[in-house]
């Protein structure tokens, strides 16, 4: 079997920018090799069979996504406990006054945020699936001992622990989307799983109304934390059993069956992963436009969440609905978020380069009911136009179209593994950013009106929107540079300098060094 033939040059920079490199990339250094690369070496120099490789797909579809998609279900139910809960006397049984339940909802990302940088280390250093599974039944335990807390301190103290551990699912799922799957494959695995918040907020509410019911034993909103947090634990110790870290380690598959997992991940030109930290690609994603571009994009995505996800409950209240409707109404806003999300992502796979497009129309629609929000009027006692408020708040559900195709972004167009994680860092960092934002615009001497948070909400979709604008033009642009330097025919590489790109991505050079790489629009 011929081995591959390692040549790796540090590239200019084609995107136009300065690049910083404190390490030269050396063939021969193990710090440069991928973790995959003693699989990716030994096949041979033909080309995959098409019919192979469908079959490792399927075969990654069905034991990989089921697990992304079960643990993401359950931290996004997990964390909206808090909303589903406040109508059941949550607030009133731990003594929240004022804006504490705002500020209890902000501190969960405060965790969120300090955990950060240590949780993108140990995701680049660490076996990324047990990491992931311990991470899973901490906060399944945290979530369980929720009903024990008795006043905000209490209250402050758990939400800010099960941010911390929640913070790794996030930047964890956008590097192990790129270790499994081809970049024109990653929109629609992403939003399948993505697209579980959905279906955790239907579940959510149904379980909500059922368990509103219970007259007898515990206040009503004990059991929402303890049902929530017993299933997180039993499903993370499932995923620590069953999550492999590297296609290598994959049971599900034959040993010929990884070789084609890697092989085919090995065309990102991104490799699979490399646990070596490398100082100058951090130079190099703090210098790179696009992470700022997705740092702001982030932060104004996130200011509304709290609108759809822990104040929603409240604000349904505020138009009118009682205690019960509240849970059982937030269901077709979920509906609209499974549909848009499933939609966007088949789009996304099917046609090639239509991910800023997507993200475009999602956040467009948010535009324009979020200024319905805005705009309409809300009477004297905060009930008057209920419907139609009501359904501009189900469509502003299209704002998860935006955030998710963002996050393939770092998924399929950042190279280097550190340069990678550092930039999932930078995003989620502008998630929490976001996400402390925005519960602090509901005012609660504004009740029932929250003026101030439809109006950050109408702030946040258009700066998003611009920001969107920009990152596509600032590709399109990095994109057409490089096929003028490559000097072939159109915007297509010659079949040795795909194979020089797809080389050099085995040896971690980033997407600024690859003279090879082209962003996906």
């Amino acid at each position: 079997m011929d081995e591959k033939k390692v040549t790796v040059e540090a590239a200019p920079d084609n995107a136009g920018f300065a690049s910083t490199r404190a390490e030269q990339v050396s063939p021969t250094s193990s710090r440069d090799l991928d973790d995959a690369y003693e699989l990716y070496r030994r096949q041979d120099g033909t080309d995959l069979d098409p019919e192979e490789a469908r079959k490792v797909l399927r075969r990654i579809d069905w034991h990989i996504l089921p697990l992304l998609m079960g643990t993401y279900f359950l931290q996004y139910l997990d964390k909206s406990s808090f909303n589903f809960a406040s109508v059941f006397g949550l607030r009133q049984d731990t003594n929240l006054h004022g804006q504490d339940y705002s500020w209890s909802l902000s501190i969960f990302y405060f965790g969120y945020l300090v955990a950060q940088w240590p949780a993108g280390y140990l995701l680049q250093r660490l076996p990324v699936g047990k990491f992931i599974g311990a991470t899973a039944i901490v906060w399944g335990i945290l979530t369980i001992t929720t009903p024990a807390c008795k006043n905000f301190a209490g209250v402050a103290v758990n939400r800010f622990l099960l941010g911390c551990f929640e913070a790794v699912v996030n930047p964890g799922f956008v590097l192990v989307l790129s270790m499994w799957w081809r970049q024109d494959e990653q929109p629609m695995r992403l939003t399948t799983y993505y697209c579980m918040n959905g279906f955790a907020g239907i579940v959510g509410g149904l379980l909500g109304y059922a368990i509103g019911h219970i007259k007898s034993g515990l206040p009503p909103w004990m059991y929402i934390f303890l049902i929530f947090g017993s299933i997180s634990l039993t499903w993370g110790t499932i995923f620590l059993i069953f999550m492999p870290d590297l296609p290598s380690t994959a049971r599900f598959l034959s040993e010929r069956q990884k070789i084609v997992a890697v092989e085919r991940v090995a065309m990102n030109r991104q490799g699979v992963k490399n646990h070596h930290f490398k100082v100058y690609q951090m130079w190099q994603c703090l210098g790179d436009p696009k992470t700022w571009i997705l740092f702001v994009m982030s932060i104004a995505a996130q200011i509304p969440n709290a609108s759809q996800s822990s104040f929603t409950s409240i604000i349904l209240e505020t138009f009118g609905f009682d205690v019960l409707e509240t849970q059982y109404l937030q269901i077709p806003g979920n509906v609209v978020q499974v549909t848009s999300l499933l939609l966007s992502g088949w789009i996304s796979s099917r046609f090639p380069n239509m991910r800023c497009f997507m993200m475009l129309a999602g956040n467009l629609i948010c535009v324009a009911c979020s200024g319905v929000l805005v705009a309409l009027p809300v009477g004297p006692n905060g009930t008057d136009n209920q419907w139609g408020r009501l359904v501009a708040l189900w469509l502003c559900s299209f704002q998860s179209v935006g955030f998710s195709l963002s996050l393939t972004m770092v998924s399929s167009n950042v190279a280097g593994y550190t340069k990678k994680q550092l930039t999932g860092a930078f995003i989620f960092v502008g998630y929490c950013v976001g996400n402390i934002i925005g519960p602090q615009t509901f005012i609660d001497s504004e009740a029932p009106f929250y003026t101030s948070a439809y109006i950050a909400m109408l702030t946040g979709y258009c700066v998003k929107t611009i920001m969107v604008i920009v990152l596509y033009l600032y590709m399109w642009t990095a994109n057409r540079k490089r096929d003028r330097e490559a000097a072939v025919n159109g915007s297509r590489l010659s079949e040795e300098q795909e194979k020089e790109a797809i080389e050099q991505g085995m040896h971690d050079v980033t997407e600024l060094d690859n003279k090879g790489f082209r962003y996906v629009l």
